[in-house]
């Protein structure tokens, strides 16, 4: 007998009888066997099932769901039978659902496991993060953790909880798994090929990155439904608290890689700025399949029109060198086009920029661009040397010269794309949980200055345009 997936609801007679049967059918091993017990909370966001959607050796089969009943811990139950009934490679979760009104308090103190995974609401994430880290219980966090700077205390609070606990807490940067995310940290620390960074100024900046998103997708003409909270930005966060988080880890993580930031010290914010989308109610419906806006978005809603404020600029120093960041959301893509990022390095030597948009198909491509004429034969040179000894670790990466600048070709083979990033991502977090101590240092100070820039951007931004 397989059971892909139990529903089990608390307080019935039925809770009763599966778990007889799956003691009958497993036995006991089945579910103690494994060290690491994945209890699953609140899944509101698809990125908590993507944590599933490969075994893992080390991970028992079991999985317990702590949620309030409704809709999301509904879809989250189909994306995870859909992995259990794929053709190829199917997954055996068996996912054992506790639904109260309160599963937070029930799933601390009833504790089937000892690592939570939590992809969801993000308003009050960090309060329920400081309540798991203090159980002693590991946990694998989506982005964000906090959204407004307020809560910016809680955070180190809660990180230095988790050590004194000896428990691991992880922040999910998947980018950090991305090929074309890697290799440009590979060229901007190579002097040969990058030179110095170019600190820049406020209007040429060292790095500029922009992240452009769209809240219409669709699958074979039907729109992929959001759910409604998703527009409450007291609940989602403003872009640059959201999606900024991974711009943020990318610019420290690429310029001073296993370097602690001080976000004290080291990071000096200079403007921001946001601006909302208008969504009018029709395509409110289309987007969420709701019939009219929710009572609590009805304050953002001026001439017909729900002003998402989803769209923020930030410049700011780090250790001297100016970033500015942009993050925007449209409604739907222009005919042709797709969501795209843009990231911009400037050395002293040459350029690496890392584009994403029609003419490289929307797949991020790596460029170098040498600063002067006199420099391209001298960073042409470094990058045969470079592309050489990259080969053990990025196989198959190769060289076009094209005019003034040249391109890493990448094999698709490293092209593994955005969801098998989740499983790399839970690899890293189930080696930390397995050895505390191999936690690099440089993560804490780096995730505080993360969330610190971005929280203080968000504040800053709102300040701004108060006094337009």
């Amino acid at each position: 007998m397989r059971l892909s997936s139990l529903k089990v609801e608390e307080n019935s007679l039925m809770r009763f009888i599966v778990a007889a049967i799956f003691a009958m059918s497993f036995g006991a091993s089945a579910e103690t066997s494994a060290p690491v017990r994945l209890m699953t909370f609140e899944p509101a966001h698809f990125h908590a099932a993507l944590i599933q959607k490969e075994m893992q050796p080390d991970v028992a089969a079991r999985v317990d769901v702590y949620a309030q009943p409704g809709g999301d811990v509904d879809a989250h139950l189909k994306r995870i039978e859909q992995f259990n009934s794929r053709k190829t490679n199917p997954t055996h979760w068996q996912e054992v659902v506790h639904t109260s009104d309160n599963p937070l308090a029930q799933m601390l103190a009833e504790k089937p496991g000892n690592a939570v995974v939590m992809s969801g609401k993000n308003r009050g994430k960090i309060d329920a993060l400081g309540k798991i880290v203090s159980a002693k219980l590991n946990v694998l966090a989506d982005k964000p953790w906090i959204i407004e700077a307020e809560d910016f205390p809680k955070l180190a609070a809660t990180l230095d909880s988790a050590d004194e606990n000896g428990v691991i807490a992880y922040d999910g940067m998947t980018q950090r798994f991305e090929v074309s995310c890697q290799l440009p940290r590979e060229l901007v620390n190579d002097e040969a090929v990058f030179g110095k960074l170019d600190v820049g100024s406020a209007t040429k900046p060292a790095v500029e990155m922009e992240s452009i998103h769209y809240l219409l997708k669709e699958v074979a003409g039907v729109p992929l439904l959001r759910p409604a909270w998703y527009f409450d930005i007291a609940q989602q966060g403003e872009a640059l608290a959201d999606i900024g988080t991974h711009l943020v880890d990318l610019v420290q993580w690429t310029l001073f890689p296993e370097q602690a930031i001080d976000f004290k010290k080291d990071i000096q914010l200079t403007s921001a700025t946001r601006w909302p989308t208008k969504i009018a109610l029709a395509q409110f419906q289309r987007v969420t399949g709701e019939p009219n806006f929710p009572d609590y978005l009805k304050p953002s809603i001026h001439s017909g029109y729900l002003e998402y404020f989803a769209n923020d600029t930030l410049t700011y120093q780090l250790r001297g060198a100016f970033v500015k960041l942009s993050v925007k959301w449209s409604y739907e893509a222009p005919a042709g086009s797709k969501d795209s990022e843009l990231a911009i390095f400037r050395g002293t030597k040459s350029r690496v920029e890392v584009r994403q948009g029609n003419e490289e198909n929307y797949l991020q491509t790596v460029y170098v661009i040498p600063t002067a004429p006199e420099f391209k034969a001298e960073v042409g040179a470094a990058l045969k040397n470079k592309i050489a000894a990259l080969q053990k670790n990025y196989p198959g990466v190769s060289l076009q010269s094209h005019g003034d600048e040249f391109q890493l070709m990448i094999p698709d083979a490293l092209r593994i794309g955005h969801e098998a990033h989740f499983a790399l991502l839970t690899r890293h977090f189930l080696d930390y949980v397995h050895d505390p101590k191999s936690l690099p240092a440089w993560e804490k100070p780096n995730m505080i200055a993360k969330y610190f820039t971005t929280t203080e951007g968000v504040k800053l931004a709102r300040k701004s345009s108060t006094q337009k």
